[in-house]
């Protein structure tokens, strides 16, 4: 039997790339693909600090899309690399809409997987006559529960050669807290210890985002140029609980959302952000369609989630005969940012 999974679209290069200073401190990278007189788009990448990742140019059709991605604070092409100051949810969400601002765009729809879905959740909920739909996978909501399941006990057990990768760094005694541990180290200053936690705490991500082993992608996510500020930012988000108001904020205030157009997509064996969060965030807005890939785990990268998020996106695009002026899908020398998830 034939697969009907659809692919994700192929590979593309941005049409336009720039740079937006946000405060004193933060200058942002962002990139647009696809059709200038397409139907906007802002996809929002993992982490928080991962960066963009060439995948996530490919769920939407370049040939009806404006496709609009970023690097948020501190994370891939943005300046300064890994910078804790002035780098919070809020800072992040006031980010997203001068994006928009500075694109001279008045609407557009919001694409988050993983932390993605958690900024593009807030943003929504800041500026919800902004955002036309909402495509979210992995869903991720900073609640005490979810950080413990995945950095305390939990996924551990499912993993737990590569979780004892994670707790090696953190002595015995430190081990009733490891994101207080980590952020102790990764705050602390630069060296050997610091750089050794941070391959530590990004090799745990790398190793479980996905139902199939990749060492490539575990590799990736232990190489000192990039574990370094990702896992900095994120242990900093993390250990700061999102700066959102109380445990539980977010799906807390979903019901504000009923209004907007969305979709939910989860893995069923997601074992970074588990289904029990997408399925709670769906009884709190169940006007959004909820999605659960009966075999897939956390990345977009695996084939039920690029199905979903294809088929999601093909379902909002405007209809008719995309706009006569074309972007180019390739820009020789276009950047090509370090993976995340």
């Amino acid at each position: 039997m034939t697969d009907a999974r659809r692919p994700l679209y192929p590979e593309i290069a941005p049409y336009r790339v720039g740079r937006l200073r946000v405060s004193d401190l933060h200058e942002l990278y962002f990139e647009e693909c696809g059709n200038p007189e397409g139907k906007p788009v802002v996809i929002l990448h993992g982490g928080p600090g991962g960066g963009i990742s060439p995948f996530l140019r490919r769920s939407h059709d370049p040939a009806r899309y404006r496709i609009v991605l970023f690097d948020q604070r501190g994370a891939g092409q943005s300046t300064p690399a890994g910078e804790l100051r002035d780098n919070t949810t809020w800072d992040l969400v006031a980010d997203i809409e001068a994006l928009r601002l500075h694109l001279g765009i008045g609407r557009w729809q919001v694409v988050g997987g993983s932390w993605g879905s958690t900024l593009a959740l807030c943003y929504a909920l800041r500026h919800p006559a902004r955002v036309t739909e909402l495509i979210l996978r992995g869903i991720f909501t900073l609640r005490q529960a979810e950080l413990a399941w995945f950095y305390q006990q939990g996924a551990g057990m499912i993993l737990p050669e590569a979780f004892a990768r994670y707790l090696a760094p953190i002595p015995e005694a430190e081990r009733h807290d490891l994101i207080a541990a980590y952020h102790r180290r990764l705050t602390g200053p630069a060296g050997p210890a610091r750089r050794h936690a941070a391959s530590a705490w990004a090799g745990w991500e790398g190793a479980a985002l996905s139902l199939m082993p990749s060492p490539a992608r575990e590799e990736e996510f232990e190489d000192p140029a990039f574990a370094e500020s990702f896992a900095r930012i994120e242990c900093h988000y993390f250990h700061n609980r999102g700066w959102l108001d109380h445990d539980g904020w977010l799906i807390a205030q979903a019901h504000r959302l009923r209004a907007i157009p969305g979709v939910i997509i989860q893995g069923r064996y997601d074992l970074v952000t588990p289904a029990d969060t997408a399925l709670a965030l769906h009884a709190a807005w169940p006007e959004a369609q909820l999605m659960i890939i009966p075999d897939a785990g956390h990345t977009g990268m695996e084939p039920g989630i690029q199905d979903a998020m294809v088929r999601a996106s093909d379902a909002f695009a405007l209809p008719g005969k995309p706009a006569s002026r074309r972007a180019p899908s390739h820009l020789p020398g276009a950047a090509r940012v370090h993976i995340g998830d």
